[in-house]
């Protein structure tokens, strides 16, 4: 018998005393310091450190505990090992400490796709298409070297130095360069741009301390460009920090509205107004949202909605209701553990139910991890009256739109999701290595195109695309794929030209809610 055999009841039990004497230590009595309960659970650990038939590690036990632990309680309480804390805080905090490039393997080689803006590398001279032989005397080609192994030797503290040997295949030359760690910004804001002369449009990719700041110039510089209305997209959002949602609701809503409110365990409320320093008040707004739009990005659309501000275009958002609080375990682990709920102004918690797992009422019931294919199923994202709704659960707005609880923002206009765009995930590989390397192999006839020239002008006579497609003579293809591939294919020459900007400028051309926004307009 190994560990992988203890009955889960009983690692959890174990888990569940350590963990709530670390992170309720000072909060309640379950646990105190030197309580029967602690030297239980003291005991029991020392038992099977000592006693049990076969080794057993302690530290993975209890891991694999209270991770499991938590799978009781809902589906966003979590347990961040240690190994992993790092990358979910630079994740929210929106930044990292290294040299600051994007990167992929080309063969055996890390070749830079993008230097990230405003980070060392970028200041040091890489480019795009430079080759990373060498970090600090280590060999970095030629042998199959892992990406986590990779950051580790790109990362690491502030102020450090990483002396690199690059090659540059534009002019075939090899170069060294000393570059010195620092702070690299995680952007938020994937694009921002006009979308016609008035119309204004930003992308944000989720909720972490520096969103705001990023939104902030994004919204200066577009109305600086003449923007009259703007363009929200939270489509794919995901979340972040509450606080940080509230500063961008409170760019568009007047002084003293409610944005939101949470409400504990214990029935604590607290509320969240809007101040007198929004820049975008008076502007018309648009807010894209999707079956993955989730958490704070329900947030801002619930806020926007329940105050008659703006318009919430699209499908109905994900269903994330609740607000979690990380707390340290002491150990460089943590836990992400759900402390309220929160609830749009009008008084709607928008948190979809959610089934323990093996709890499923019946066959046609979904978990809440795969609910999305359930409303693929049910029609939902192709047909609004699909959208299943509880009168019980109707609340009206200040100027009498009547908005549900119980699941998710429902959009003030509905937008089908286009399946007609779809192409198997299978090309995609074949696609990114074929963009990459018509880019890398030319650099110097692409480097005076604007991106408004490449809409316009790029592989107008289709040799590019045909070029691709002969590669794939040996693969079936439609007429009706092949059409889609070549527009894929544009769209990936775009990205790997001009990063983000080129991704959504060439996929906006066939968005449905983009092309729903300017035909709003027009009325």
């Amino acid at each position: 018998m190994n560990k992988n055999n203890l009955p889960i009841f009983f690692a959890i039990a174990v888990a569940f005393g350590v963990l709530i004497g670390v992170f309720f230590n000072g909060r309640s009595n379950v646990l105190s310091k030197g309580s029967a309960n602690e030297q239980k659970i003291k005991r029991l650990i020392n038992f099977i450190q000592q006693d049990y038939v076969d080794d057993v590690n302690t530290d993975e036990l209890l891991d694999g505990a209270i991770a499991e632990m938590l799978t009781k309680l809902d589906p966003h309480s979590v347990y961040i090992p240690k190994e992993n804390l790092q990358a979910v805080t630079e994740n929210m905090q929106g930044n990292f400490v290294g040299i600051g490039v994007q990167f992929r393997m080309i063969g055996d080689t890390i070749t830079v796709v993008h230097p990230i803006k405003g980070g060392p590398s970028i200041k040091k001279g890489i480019k795009s298409g430079d080759r990373i032989l060498i970090a600090n005397s280590d060999t970095l080609y030629g042998k199959n070297v892992r990406n986590g192994d990779i950051l580790k030797k790109l990362k690491g503290k502030p102020d450090t130095k990483v002396d690199l040997q690059v090659y540059r295949k534009s002019n075939d030359s090899l170069f060294n360069v000393a570059v010195t760690r620092g702070k690299v910004n995680i952007k938020s804001v994937d694009v921002a741009y006009m979308l016609n002369d008035s119309i204004g449009y930003i992308k944000l990719d989720r909720f972490a301390r520096n969103t705001y700041k990023e939104f902030k110039e994004a919204i200066t510089d577009l109305l600086g460009l003449g923007m009259t209305d703007l363009v929200l997209d939270l489509r794919g959002n995901g979340g972040g920090y509450i606080d940080i949602a509230n500063k961008i609701v409170d760019e568009f809503l007047e002084d003293e509205k409610l944005i939101v409110f949470t409400k504990n365990n214990g029935g604590e409320i607290i509320e969240s107004f809007a101040t007198d320093e929004g820049d975008f008040e008076n502007g018309g707004l648009y807010v894209l949202i999707d079956e993955n739009s989730a958490s704070a990005s329900e947030i801002v659309a619930g806020a926007l909605q329940d105050n008659d501000k703006g318009t919430i275009i699209g499908r109905r958002s994900f269903g994330k209701g609740l607000v979690q609080e990380e707390m340290d375990l002491g150990d460089g682990s943590a836990v992400r553990l759900t402390t309220a709920r929160y609830y749009t102004p009008t008084g709607r918690s928008i948190q979809k139910p959610y089934k323990p797992k093996g709890e499923a009422e019946d066959e046609t019931s979904s978990f809440y991890g795969d609910e999305v294919q359930q409303r693929y199923r049910n029609g939902e994202l192709f047909n609004r009256d699909s959208i299943k709704t509880i009168d019980s659960l109707k609340y009206t707005t200040p100027k009498g739109k009547i908005v549900y609880g119980g699941g998710g923002i429902i959009p003030d206009v509905f937008v089908a999701i286009d399946t007609t765009t779809y192409i198997s995930p299978y090309y995609f590989g074949y696609l990114n290595d074929f963009a990459f390397r018509y880019v890398d192999n030319n650099r110097k006839k692409l480097a005076g195109m604007s991106i408004d020239d490449f809409i316009k002008d790029f592989d107008k006579d289709n040799k590019v695309s045909d070029e691709f497609l002969n590669q794939l003579k040996d693969i079936s293809t439609s007429a009706r794929t092949k059409d889609q591939l070549r527009k894929f294919l544009k769209t990936s020459i775009a990205r790997e030209l001009f990063n983000d900007q080129g991704l959504y400028r060439l996929n906006h051309l066939d968005d449905k809610m983009i092309l729903k926004v300017l035909e709003l307009e027009k009325k």
